[in-house]
C-alpha cells in the first residue's frame, strides 16, 4: 500500500530541500525523493549546488586563494614564506569534507522537521499524485518538481570527466594541468578558471559572445576584464568552435574569431561550461501530461503552478535564472502557497554573484538595460582604491556603482566589483525590496573603516555628493 503524504518533493537540491522543510514547518506531512550518491555510495542531499556546484567550488576558490596569497601576496605584509608546496590531495580532501558537512546538515534538518527521505530516482506513476521511487510508491496531495539541471555538453565533445570535463570533473582533477582550456566565460568558467590558474595552470577561456560578461553592467565587465587579464586569464571573445579532437592525453580545439580565420588551442584538460539543461528525463512527464516547453523546462505560471492541478515546479527546471537562492525562494513560496498563504518572490531583486577575486555582484538593472528601456537615470560610482578598509586589505581593485531613477531617485540597480562583493550586495537587495532611494543609503551611517562605506559613497555620488572622492 502506498504511503500517503500532503507533499512529495522530487529533488533534494536547494529548492527541493527548502520546500520540504518549509512545508513541514507549516504542519504538512512531507517526503523528499533524491537519488544523489556521495563518493562513499551513500545518499548525499543537496543536489548539484552542494555536491558539485556552489559549495565545493567555493571551498576550492578559498583554498586556491590562500595558496596564491602565500606565494605572492604575503610578502607585501612582511610575511615571508619559504618552501611553499601545493598538496592538491589535501585541498581536494578538505573540499570533500566541506561538502559532506553540508550533506549531513540537510539530513539533520530533515530529521529535525520530520521530513521523510526516500533515496532513489523519483518519477510520476500512473497519475500525477503517484510518485514511484524504486519499488516504493508514494501518494501525494501535492507534488513539487525540483529536479534541477545538468551541464550542457558541446556537440561532438561529450563529457568523459577525464579530458573533457563538466563542473563535476573540473572540481576533482587529481593534478594541476599545465594547459587548461575552458569553453564559456560565464560564472562557472571564470570561477573554475580562477581556481586552476592560481594553482599553476595556464588558462585559456574561449567565449562565443562578442562581449565579456554580457549579463553584467558594461562598465563593471570592462573593469573585470582588465583585472582578469592582468592575473593571467587569457579570455578570447567572439569564438566559433569548429572541431574538438581528443587524443590519449590532450585535447585540441579548432576555432575561429573575427580577426583570426583559424586557430588551434592545445590543452591537457578542457572544461566545457556553456550553460545547463533541465533535468526532466525519467520523470514520466509525458505519461501524466506535464507540459514542458521546447527547451525541456517544466512550464509554470508566476506562482510555479504547472499544467497539472496540485503539481508545482521550482528552481533550475523552470524559467528564470539558474541560481540556488532563486530556487530556495521559490521552494519556500510554493510551500506557503500550498498552505494557503500569500508569499512574495520578486525576480527583479535576485542578486547575482561571481566568486572570483575580486568578486562581482549585482542586483537590478544594468546601465545598458536602462538605456534600452528608455528609463531616465542617474549613476554614481566609487572606487575601492579610495576606501580605507580595501587599502588595508590590499584588495583595492574595483568599484561600486549605483543606478537610480532620475526623477524619484529609487534605486534601479547596484553593481559591485571588489572584495566581498557578494556580501555587500545584500544591502542593495534590502534597499530595493523596500523601494529605497540612493539618498536613503547615502544618509545611513556606515561603520568606519569598512568596505560598506563604498556603498554609501557610491549612493552619495548619484547626487554628486561623494565625500571621499
Amino acid at each position: 500500500m502506498a504511503q500517503s503524504f500532503d507533499v512529495v518533493v522530487i529533488g533534494g537540491g536547494p529548492g527541493g530541500y527548502i520546500a520540504a522543510i518549509r512545508a513541514a514547518q507549516l504542519g504538512m506531512t512531507v517526503a523528499c525523493v533524491d537519488e544523489w550518491k556521495g563518493a562513499d555510495g551513500k545518499p548525499a542531499l543537496g543536489g548539484t549546488c552542494t555536491n558539485i556546484g556552489c559549495i565545493p567550488s567555493k571551498a576550492l576558490l578559498q583554498s586556491s586563494e590562500n595558496y596564491e596569497q602565500a606565494g605572492h601576496g604575503f610578502a607585501e605584509h612582511g610575511v615571508k614564506v619559504k618552501g611553499l608546496e601545493l598538496d592538491l590531495a589535501q585541498m581536494l580532501k578538505r573540499k570533500d569534507k566541506v561538502v559532506k558537512q553540508n550533506n549531513d546538515g540537510i539530513t539533520y534538518l530533515f530529521k529535525k522537521n520530520k521530513v521523510a527521505f526516500f533515496h532513489g530516482r523519483g518519477s510520476f506513476g500512473a497519475s500525477p499524485s503517484e510518485i514511484r521511487v524504486g519499488k516504493e510508491t508514494l501518494s501525494a496531495t501535492h507534488v513539487i518538481v525540483a529536479t534541477g539541471s545538468s551541464a550542457r555538453a558541446l556537440p561532438g565533445a561529450e563529457f568523459d570527466e577525464k579530458l573533457i570535463l563538466s563542473n563535476d570533473g573540473a572540481l576533482a582533477m587529481a593534478e594541476v594541468p599545465k594547459r587548461l582550456g575552458i569553453i564559456g566565460a560565464g560564472v562557472i568558467g571564470l570561477e573554475l578558471g580562477s581556481v586552476w590558474r592560481r594553482l599553476g595552470a595556464q588558462v585559456t577561456i574561449l567565449e562565443a559572445l562578442p562581449a565579456f560578461l554580457g549579463a553584467a553592467d558594461e562598465q563593471i565587465a570592462k573593469e573585470a576584464a582588465k583585472v582578469f587579464a592582468k592575473q593571467g586569464l587569457d579570455i578570447q571573445l567572439g569564438v566559433k568552435i569548429s572541431k574538438v579532437s581528443v587524443s590519449k592525453k590532450s585535447v585540441s580545439v579548432q576555432y575561429n574569431t573575427e580577426d583570426i580565420s583559424s586557430k588551434v588551442l592545445e590543452c591537457d584538460r578542457l572544461i566545457v561550461s556553456i550553460g545547463r539543461v533541465p533535468n526532466t528525463e525519467g520523470l514520466n512527464a509525458e505519461g501524466v501530461g506535464l507540459k514542458l516547453d521546447e527547451r525541456g523546462f517544466v512550464e509554470v505560471d508566476g506562482d510555479c503552478r504547472t499544467s497539472l492541478p496540485n503539481v508545482w515546479a521550482i528552481g533550475d527546471v523552470v524559467r528564470g535564472p539558474m541560481l540556488a537562492h532563486k530556487a530556495e525562494e521559490e521552494g519556500a513560496a510554493v510551500a506557503e502557497r500550498i498552505a494557503g498563504r500569500k508569499p512574495h518572490v520578486d525576480f527583479n531583486t535576485v542578486p547575482w554573484v561571481i566568486y572570483t577575486a575580486p568578486e562581482i555582484a549585482w542586483v537590478g538593472k544594468t546601465e545598458q538595460q536602462l538605456k534600452a528601456d528608455g528609463i531616465e537615470y542617474r549613476a554614481g560610482t566609487f572606487p575601492f582604491s579610495a576606501n580605507g578598509r580595501a587599502r588595508a586589505l590590499g584588495e583595492s581593485a574595483g568599484l561600486v556603482k549605483f543606478l537610480a531613477h532620475a526623477q524619484t531617485d529609487e534605486i534601479l540597480g547596484v553593481h559591485v566589483m571588489g572584495p566581498f562583493a557578494g556580501e555587500l550586495i545584500a544591502e542593495a537587495v534590502v534597499a530595493m525590496e523596500f523601494r529605497g532611494s540612493s539618498e536613503d543609503i547615502g544618509m545611513i551611517c556606515h561603520a568606519h573603516p569598512t568596505l560598506s562605506e563604498a556603498m554609501k559613497e557610491a549612493a552619495l555620488a548619484v547626487d554628486k555628493r561623494a565625500l571621499n572622492l
